[in-house]
């Protein structure tokens, strides 16, 4: 597991990943874009998926992609549908139906995710100093036990870490996730690299 100073730095990493992925998604929609400070916690599967179902809002979508290199896992754009469909409606701009905006749904949570998440994986892979392959972006649809249970069939120690972030845009506070699921060799690799981050920026402060 991830120790303070670890949790820490990777809080760092993806809040760098985050602030470029805000200024990517200002470009795309032509406004200010506002994310939070991405709030970093570990869990286990089950109460990861638990957790999801607490808000008592059972419909999620998820833009997914796997990565894959010195660590790898799933990385996941989580909203609930109700969010999923204002953030369309933000991205896509105008006073759209809900037939029209239904129709965009796909390809504009697609772009989104892709723009978060590559945002993110990017920025720690360049930071830690490792490359990262990363998946095209799929959409998918239902339960937390769906989401987290998707093949290739996950390890039973699989590790969630899971980011909750808010967006602001174009006035609509969209709450959402980003959560990365690992297996335990993959998390011990990414605690080792976050070591090694800490002792060079250390040295730099020397």
């Amino acid at each position: 597991m991830l120790n303070e100073l670890e949790l820490d730095a990777l809080t760092e990493l993806v809040n760098i990943g985050v602030s470029k992925a805000a200024g990517s998604l200002r470009d795309m929609v032509g406004e200010q874009i506002l994310l939070s400070v991405p709030n970093v916690a570990l869990f286990g599967r089950e109460e990861a998926i638990a957790m999801l179902g607490e808000s008592g809002q059972r419909r999620l979508v998820a833009v997914h992609q796997v990565f894959d290199g010195e660590i790898s896992g799933r990385a996941m754009l989580i909203f609930h549908e109700a969010n999923s469909l204002e953030l369309v409606r933000a991205v896509a701009g105008g006073e759209l139906s809900l037939e029209d905006i239904i129709e965009l749904e796909q390809e504009a949570l697609a772009e989104t995710g892709n723009i978060v998440l590559n945002g993110c994986l990017a920025t720690m892979a360049n930071i830690l100093q490792r490359s990262l392959k990363v998946s095209l972006p799929e959409v998918v649809r239902g339960e937390g036990a769906v989401l987290f249970n998707m093949a290739p069939p996950p390890e039973a120690g699989d590790i969630i870490l899971f980011l909750y972030i808010n967006f602001v845009l174009k006035s609509r506070d969209i709450n959402g996730y980003i959560a990365m699921l690992m297996d335990m060799p993959s998390l011990e690799a990414l605690a080792l690299l976050l070591r090694e981050f800490i002792e060079r920026n250390s040295e730099d402060d020397e």
